[in-house]
């Protein structure tokens, strides 16, 4: 039996946000900087967007919801800068309207 982590990772990846397919097409296949991305990744009891393992390094999307529900989303974040990760996040509007500008900033935390 699938962790209940994996199994929701797996559906989330079948229900991708417009802002979340366009960004993998840019991140999949070591597209960026040769960083091998992964989306919808289970760390724990989360599940992050876009995580690449080697860099230590989380992109989260962040959509209307989100205004919502801040206090998940910094013990999300709480927790996995504890476990060594970096977290940058992005608003959807930001990815859809400005995808070069994201692609940089996501380029510069790879750079360190």
């Amino acid at each position: 039996m699938k962790r209940d982590g994996t199994a929701k990772a797996r559906a989330l990846r079948r229900n991708l946000t417009d802002a979340e397919r366009l960004l993998w097409r840019h991140l999949r296949s070591r597209q960026l900087e040769g960083a091998k991305f992964r989306r919808q990744f289970p760390v724990g009891s989360f599940v992050a967007d876009f995580v690449c393992l080697e860099a230590r390094l989380v992109v989260e999307l962040d959509g209307g919801q989100h205004a919502f529900q801040a206090a998940r989303d910094k013990a999300r974040t709480h927790f996995l800068l504890a476990r060594g990760f970096r977290v940058i996040r992005f608003w959807n509007h930001e990815v859809l309207g400005n995808i070069g500008g994201v692609l940089q900033q996501i380029a510069a935390e790879l750079r360190g």
